[in-house]
């Protein structure tokens, strides 16, 4: 259980309880893992050895147990350590490296360091040089003092942060597209543990504000999603539908790098194996472990939007029903890019494993839903490339560039004399 009455509320002291409380929770996973094989191999040689077993297994269990004991009082002390610890006023998800290993850390357990309303988990926030921008007026008023009206919005994907787009040190997206086309880049993170649909709301809600307090009138709005990142635009874009927000009618493109709009082999897999060794008390522990999976890595199962897709269903139920269907945002264009690790996208080995996580026809939202209309020609499908090459790549970008460029208008026609 993460959270207690005494949780720290600096990042370094949360990080250092976290890392106790999670070691006391794998050895006590190992324990009991441990004791139900050697429970197993025991009673099998009993029927064999008779009475002689009982000696060389009291002497096992002693030395066992009091190993495990013998941890269980350092990790005590450990425990008190971590608490006794002075509190600091270093931010740790400010940092480059920090706020890579805390960006994975909320796709892992990010839900449970939400509830605990731990200082770990990541709120939805306008990020720069990894600082938060609060969304107020002067905040916003000084950070983007040279605004434009065109605004592009970059969403990470899960286990990410705002840093993934600058993978392979190279100009971000964002960087280039205000050098080239005057864009103003805004850089979201988000706590990717959480379910979609709630980062999803968060969004819309800033989204709302953003465009409010923009230092000049937003004419332009695109929406930029790197694999869950695109899941979380499109919850956001219907939530914001829903209630009538003004800003989705400024929207002119949506951009899914990666999306798995249809779900992801990964989790399915995962979500199987998790209920195969659940039976079995020798593997239990591993399961439990599996199913410790955060709220949005399980939303990759169908690519769920919505709160109804997950409320009230049985979290590790064999079976998942889809998701409610949710159209594309009707007054903007949406663009995507799938990627293939064979050079060649109709390659059958490609076709089989995609970008590594997510299968091309997902990324395309085939077999097409009633909720989904990507076009062909909008997409582009990149070839020897893996998940994360999406993040950041030059033929991505001359692909993106030219898509987002401002295009002159046809000339009017000549007036009827």
């Amino acid at each position: 259980m993460i959270g207690s009455p005494t949780a720290r509320t600096d990042e370094l002291g949360a990080l250092a309880q976290l890392g106790v409380t999670e070691l006391r929770s794998a050895v006590s996973g190992l324990g009991a893992m441990h004791r139900s094989v050697a429970g197993t191999v025991f009673g099998a040689l009993r029927p064999v050895l008779g009475s002689a077993i009982d000696s060389p297994r009291m002497v096992h269990d002693a030395v066992t147990d009091g190993a495990y004991l013998s941890m269980d009082a350092l990790l005590d002390t450990a425990s008190s350590a971590a608490d006794a610890m002075p509190a600091s006023t270093f931010a740790v998800s400010q940092t480059p490296h920090g706020a890579v290993a805390l960006g994975v850390l909320n796709g892992l357990i990010g839900d449970d360091l939400d509830a605990a309303d731990s200082p770990l988990a990541a709120r939805m926030s306008i990020r720069s040089a990894g600082r938060p921008i609060p969304v107020r007026p002067a905040a916003i008023a000084d950070e983007f003092s040279d605004a434009r009206g065109h605004v592009v919005v970059f969403l990470h994907g899960l286990m990410e942060s705002e840093q993934a787009w600058t993978i392979g040190g190279r100009p971000s997206y964002g960087h280039r597209l205000s050098a080239d086309i005057s864009a103003g880049e805004v850089q979201i993170r988000y706590n990717s543990g959480r379910h979609i649909s709630q980062n999803g709301l968060d969004l819309a809600d800033l989204l709302a504000d953003l465009v409010l307090l923009w230092p000049v009138p937003v004419s332009r709005l695109t929406l930029i999603g790197h694999s869950m990142g695109g899941l979380v635009i499109r919850s956001a874009c219907h939530h914001a539908t829903e209630r009538g927000d003004w800003w989705p009618r400024l929207v002119t493109e949506t951009v899914c790098l990666g999306t798995p709009h249809l779900g992801a082999p990964l989790e399915r897999g995962v979500h199987v194996l998790s209920s195969m060794l659940q039976p079995l008390s020798a593997t239990r522990p591993i399961s439990n472990l599996l199913r410790r999976r955060s709220a949005g890595v399980r939303d990759l199962f169908h690519g769920n939007l919505t709160a109804a897709d997950w409320a009230e269903q049985d979290r590790d139920a064999w079976q998942h029903p889809p998701g409610a269907d949710v159209p594309l945002l009707s007054t903007a264009r949406h663009l995507f890019v799938t990627a293939t690790m064979t050079r060649n996208p109709a390659h059958p080995l490609g076709r089989l494993i995609g970008d590594g996580l997510v299968l091309a026809p997902s990324g395309r939202g085939e077999p097409t839903r009633s909720r989904l209309g990507l076009r062909f020609s909008d997409g582009l499908d990149l070839g020897g490339a893996h998940h994360f090459t999406l993040l950041n790549n030059d033929d991505i970008y001359a692909w993106l560039l030219a898509q987002l460029r401002p295009r002159r208008a046809l000339p009017s026609a000549p007036p009827d004399r």
